[in-house]
């Protein structure tokens, strides 16, 4: 192996106009754990010894580079707050309102004075709940303010008319947030859920309730919810869009529900006169139907302030937030330590007021040039996705004009929007950070339900420029990139080559994204963005072949002693992760950096391409959070990110000359080739 790899080599000569510039750590050399093979696991090879030299903090459930770039970004907004914070601004300015919010929620001296009055006037409105109307009016009123009791509630473009806005209905209200945590038996989940009703009980003595209403009150919280679980689809079936995509009138949902008036709800939700709702599990409302009647309004009424409680926890007195942070920190993501006070509210204030903060960012964070690199990596993208396309073996030609053509008319928000939104009317002070947080709520909320009846803007963006992260939305057949996405962690002040942009941003960003409106739920969706089958049937079938193999192959993954991957539920993601890699790769041959086979730190052009495409994915998980996350998320963990779509790839295996024998070997029949 060694006459492939420079086990030694631990730092390059590197620019991005390939000239030499000066001596300089290359963190896909000193990453690495060079007592692992890689053709044994990647994942530990890319990443092990960064794993090694950096523990899990106490603080954090996992540690890697998302944590790294989020801690980069986060000193970064903060030195927006604190400078907006000690600046005499304008009222109503950006600048107030950004330095206003982040000193609330730093002054825990009015905060701990405050403790649970900032919620007084909502928690006494329900007490006044008298009967099943009032009761679920109260619920609608809720879901305005930044709660979410009993369902979810949202609008969105109509995925079979994404030109129009629609009010959806879907199944919610559940505080451990997926319905097998209910339900399942074994001794982690059984844990979990015993200590969940210890943290009810705390909770509702929290809120003013002696010890023993309140067990009495944690036992009805926890029946409420283990029978909104019962009414509740698996994760796995959330990802049909089809069979979660239900509409009807009204009164036709009136009707399927005779004990709940769903148009007085619309009422109070802000939609007066609305015709029709998309409901994305009929069987979960009209479950509702009878719950409301098998409990007691009493009954109704400790649900209902555990969920506003809970809501609004981070918010409240400090023995408030340390008892939710030892439930949902602790016991859910084995974080053991709070972190420091301004990472939190600076994370909530960039929450809110992103939209804000983002206007600074640009202008005063964002490396020069940045877009412009962006857009170059993601049409690279986009031309080579087209020839892939155009040569598969296992699609028609009427197909692929159709697919060629939704790819052509795939929009790529870059960067950050051309137009910001107008937040003028939002009010901020200095005198409660918790109604900050819901008057931040509720213009959210306002901003979202003004949509209704008007034509969908499809300048708008769902994230900042500030958030790393990036994402597919399949109703305008676009993805969109925020600006720091070109953040390569040991490369600051210097642009990264072509391997590492090409494997990082052009491989799991760009690639990855792109493929997701081929994937199975995005393959669902036209060019414009409407639920409407454009394939051949024998074209569908063979495709639906391919990703059951993927489905096949991640089931496998095990981790901790007793979990495996739920290759359902993270098949989009995994045939993104394998999309991504690919067309990644082939944008990358066409690079000088390539065509030149420029050898850098004792690695050829492709193993260093492989190499960024790990560090992409250098992320360590504590067992907690692993085990939530294989119960709760559709992504599997991060090393299946890596050695999954990897041991598909013929080019992997010549690279680091995988044979035969090898863990990450996989036989040429059962690799899985879909885009």
């Amino acid at each position: 192996m060694k006459n492939l790899i420079n086990l030694c080599a631990l730092s390059i000569l590197i620019s991005c106009s390939n000239k030499v510039t000066k001596l300089q750590q290359d963190p896909l050399l000193s990453n690495r754990d060079t007592t692992v093979l890689p053709s044994d696991n990647f994942f530990k090879y890319t990443n092990g010894g960064w794993f090694k030299k950096n523990p899990i903090p106490t603080t954090d459930a996992s540690n890697g580079i998302f944590n790294i770039i989020q801690d980069t970004i986060n000193n970064q907004i903060k030195q927006i707050c604190e400078k907006s914070a000690t600046t005499n601004s304008i009222k109503g300015s950006n600048k107030q309102k950004i330095g206003d919010f982040y000193a609330s929620g730093m002054d825990t001296v009015s905060i701990e004075k405050a403790g649970i009055k900032p919620l007084k006037k909502e928690l006494s409105s329900i007490e006044s709940i008298k009967d099943i109307p009032s009761l679920m009016k109260m619920i609608a009123h809720l879901q305005t303010v930044g709660a979410s009791p009993l369902f979810t509630f949202y609008l969105n473009q109509d995925d079979k008319i994404s030109s129009k806005y629609a009010l959806f209905f879907s199944q919610g209200g559940l505080g451990l947030g997926d319905r097998d945590y209910y339900f399942n038996k074994d001794k982690r989940t059984t844990t979990i859920r015993n200590e969940y009703l210890k943290h009810l009980n705390a909770m509702m003595v929290l809120l003013g309730e002696d010890k023993n209403s309140a067990q009495n009150s944690a036992n009805t919280i926890l029946k409420i919810e283990t029978d909104l679980a019962k009414a509740s689809r698996k994760l796995e079936q959330l990802r049909d869009p089809i069979a979660n995509y239900n509409k009807m009138s009204v009164s036709k949902f009136n009707e399927s529900t005779p004990n709940i008036s769903w148009s007085e709800v619309l009422n109070v939700l802000g939609v007066n006169n609305a015709d029709s709702v998309i409901v994305g599990q009929p069987e979960f409302f009209q479950s509702l139907n009878s719950l409301v009647k098998t409990y007691s309004i009493d009954d109704w009424k400790i649900y209902l302030k555990w969920d506003l409680l809970n809501s609004y926890s981070s918010y409240l007195s400090k023995d408030i937030r340390n008892q939710s942070f030892k439930f949902y920190a602790t016991v859910l993501s084995g974080i053991k330590m709070k972190k420091p006070r301004w990472e939190s509210v600076v994370s909530q204030t960039n929450e809110s007021l992103g939209e804000l903060i983002g206007q600074v960012y640009v202008v005063e964070y964002l490396p020069k040039g940045s877009k412009e690199k962006l857009v170059e990596i993601g049409n690279s993208i986009r031309e080579v996705y087209a020839s892939h396309i155009s040569k598969l073996d296992w699609m028609s030609a009427p197909t692929k004009k159709k697919a060629l053509y939704k790819l052509s008319k795939i929009t790529m928000k870059v960067g950050y929007p051309d137009k910001w939104k107008d937040m003028s009317s939002l009010k901020v002070n200095r005198k409660s950070y918790c109604d900050n947080v819901m008057n931040s709520n509720k213009w959210e909320y306002q901003s979202m339900i003004k949509k209704y009846r008007k034509p969908v803007d499809k300048t708008e963006w769902g994230m900042f420029p500030q958030t790393y992260n990036a994402y597919y939305n399949p109703s305008n057949n676009e993805i969109v990139v925020p600006a720091c996405n070109i953040i390569v962690p040991g490369f600051e002040g210097r642009m990264p080559d072509d391997a590492i942009l090409y494997g990082i941003i052009g491989g799991s960003t760009f690639g990855h994204e792109i493929t997701h409106g081929f994937d199975d739920q995005g393959c669902q969706y036209d060019e414009n963005g409407n639920l409407n089958n454009w394939w051949t049937a024998e074209d569908l079938k063979k495709f639906h072949f391919k990703t059951k193999l993927i489905v096949s192959q991640f089931n496998k993954f095990k981790v901790l002693t007793n979990k495996h991957v739920n290759g359902d539920a993270t098949q989009g993601e995994n045939i993104a992760d394998l999309g991504g890699i690919v067309m990644g790769l082939e944008a990358f041959k066409k690079t000088k950096q390539y065509k030149t086979q420029q050898v850098i730190g004792g690695f050829s052009p492709i193993q260093r391409f492989f190499l960024a495409y790990g560090y992409a994915w250098m992320v360590n998980v504590n067992d907690e959070a692993l085990a939530n996350q294989i119960m709760t998320d559709v992504h599997a963990p991060a090393q299946f990110r890596i050695n999954g779509p990897l041991s598909n790839l013929p080019e992997f295996h010549k690279a680091f000359n995988v044979k035969k024998g090898d863990k990450m070997y996989q036989g040429l029949s059962e690799r899985v080739v879909i885009w």
